[in-house]
């Protein structure tokens, strides 16, 4: 008998700090971690050095069956993502590579053929997804499902410190452009919008620390599994 995968999903828009709690979980816990926004990312980045169009969907759907990727953590813990075997993290955190990937996202056979790759990483003893659709689509049936929120300002002041921290000149009138315009394509996409499931727990972080949410998530997880501490 296969050893059971607990999941627990994070969803939530660009900024909310879904992949930040979720990392934080997962080393907490010992499980595995799908940054699923990556492998839109880094499909966005393939097709952007390869000349493939943003709005060929066929042609996405097959290089996104096809990549060459692998995530990795280095010796801090931080993770860091391979593409053809070269670290591409840092191309992957900028604004572009994530507009690109917000658009690739939207189209359904994309979607589909990156399904199973995002479903494989269910591994035991668990794994904590964060995404816009895991817990609506990948993962239907996890027993945690958290939804992130936080005020479009917030989640903009987040990401230019974020991306400031990592070196990477931003702009903030600009982001809090791009993230409204992601938020609304995102939301109203015809496959897997950005929605809540209907059992997730919904957190808005606008006023709380990550600390904060991270006890919060943890006491969700410990419904269903004891905490190590």
């Amino acid at each position: 008998m296969a050893e059971p995968c607990l999941v627990i999903t994070v969803d939530g828009p660009g900024g909310s700090g879904k992949g930040t709690l979720a990392r934080l979980l997962a080393r907490r816990l010992g499980f595995h971690w799908l940054d699923s926004g990556s492998l839109y990312r880094v499909l966005a980045l393939a097709a952007l050095r390869r000349g493939v169009p943003l709005d060929d969907e066929q042609a996405l759907a097959e290089l996104a069956r096809s990549l060459d990727v692998r995530f990795e953590a280095t010796d801090k813990g931080e993770p860091r993502v391979l593409l053809d075997g070269e670290d591409v993290s840092r191309e992957l955190r900028g604004e572009a590579c994530g507009d690109a990937a917000s658009r690739v996202a939207a189209l359904p056979a994309v979607r589909a053929a990156l399904l199973d790759r995002q479903r494989a990483f269910c591994k035991p003893p668990g794994l904590v997804a964060d995404g816009r659709d895991m817990g609506t689509v990948v993962f239907p049936d996890a027993p945690v499902k958290i939804f992130l929120e936080a005020d479009l300002e917030e989640r903009a002041r987040r990401r230019h410190k974020q991306l400031k921290d990592q070196g990477i000149d931003a702009n903030l009138p600009d982001l809090l452009d791009e993230l409204a315009k992601r938020d609304e394509r995102d939301r109203n996409r015809p496959v897997a919008p950005l929605r809540p499931a209907p059992d997730a727990t919904i957190l808005d972080s606008t006023r709380m620390s990550i600390d904060e949410v991270l006890e919060r998530a943890l006491e969700l997880v410990s419904r269903v599994q004891p905490q190590p501490r």
